[in-house]
């Protein structure tokens, strides 16, 4: 082999490590950058990180080198024209690689929970409407009584505009079912970015868990199909496509790090949800999860973090 094709060779190797790590990021905040191919693809990062004060419930700084147990809330905020927007898809992912594993907690969008920074009860979703990521992100570590490392925000609305750039995805869907005038066979099925923002949004045709099964099914897709050797061709289109629509306070360097140390972790992932029941006070439904619950979700996930 020529030395203008080992590089080349080299060069491409690379970018199917980049486009697996950033599709990553993006879907469950664990595999992060790594480093490019071109290094005026670095305002791509820079335009997406934004600056938020460490977690005050960590005793301790963890060592991302050292490869300590993180979180990462993923946010999915729908925000349109007009509207503040609300959090209506939150995962908590939990990274252990001293157990090579990783946890996705979903966190149904109607949970009745404090406030933080207003003390009063409402949706957990609407965190978002009444103080931005800053009292999501505070809303969240209260109820679960951990810390919060990272985040990841994503616009929903721009989500297709993803999907799109990536040249669609195959997802299996459990029933078929239509919405907003596009039907969804049940199966394999392919969708471009409406579809897969339209079906990641659908819940009345069963509940909130179905929509976040939709979710999940839908991240896994990205996930696939971001790490296949076709989506190297798109690469600067899909980093300037993320730049617009995605906003985390993990730094470049972070970002190298977690590459580095944590991204095996996804190849064993479980899910996991909260369990409650639906309760209609003041005239407005809510999703009430027991405290036995909570506190038994809060160590779960504290052990899973090493904290205990």
């Amino acid at each position: 082999m020529s030395r203008s094709n080992r590089h080349s060779k080299k060069k491409g190797n690379k970018a199917l490590k980049i486009i697996g790590s950033i599709i990553t990021i993006f879907v469950v905040a664990i595999a992060g950058y790594a480093f490019y191919i071109y290094q005026n693809l670095a305002s791509t990062v820079n335009s997406m990180q934004e600056e938020r004060t460490p977690s005050s419930l960590r005793e301790k700084e963890f060592d991302l080198q050292t490869g300590d147990p993180i979180s990462i809330l993923l946010m999915g905020v729908d925000e349109r024209t007009g509207d503040k927007g609300r959090a209506d898809s939150l995962i908590l992912v939990t990274v252990n690689p001293n157990q090579n594993s990783m946890n996705m907690l979903s966190i149904p969008r109607d949970t009745r929970v404090e406030m933080v920074g207003k003390g009063t009860q409402d949706k957990i979703n609407h965190s978002y409407a009444f103080g931005g990521t800053e009292m999501t992100v505070a809303t969240v570590e209260k109820f679960l009584d951990v810390p919060i490392d990272y985040y990841v925000k994503i616009n929903m609305e721009s989500f297709k505009e993803i999907v799109d750039v990536l040249g669609g995805i195959e997802v299996n869907n459990s029933k078929t079912f239509t919405y907003e005038g596009m039907t969804f066979n049940e199966g394999k099925i392919t969708l471009d970015g409406e579809a897969a923002l339209k079906f990641s949004r659908v819940r009345k045709i069963d509940s909130d868990f179905g929509r976040q099964d939709r979710q999940r099914e839908v991240i896994r897709a990205i996930i696939d199909k971001g790490a296949s050797p076709s989506t190297v061709m798109n690469l600067g289109e899909i980093l300037t496509t993320m730049g617009n629509n995605v906003k985390t306070n993990m730094t470049f360097d972070e970002m190298k790090s977690v590459q580095k140390n944590y991204a095996e972790a996804r190849h064993n992932s479980t899910q996991t949800t909260i369990s409650g029941s639906g309760s209609t006070i003041g005239g407005v439904w809510y999703y009430i999860v027991p405290e036995e619950e909570r506190l038994a979700v809060s160590s779960m996930l504290k052990e899973h973090l090493e904290l205990n």
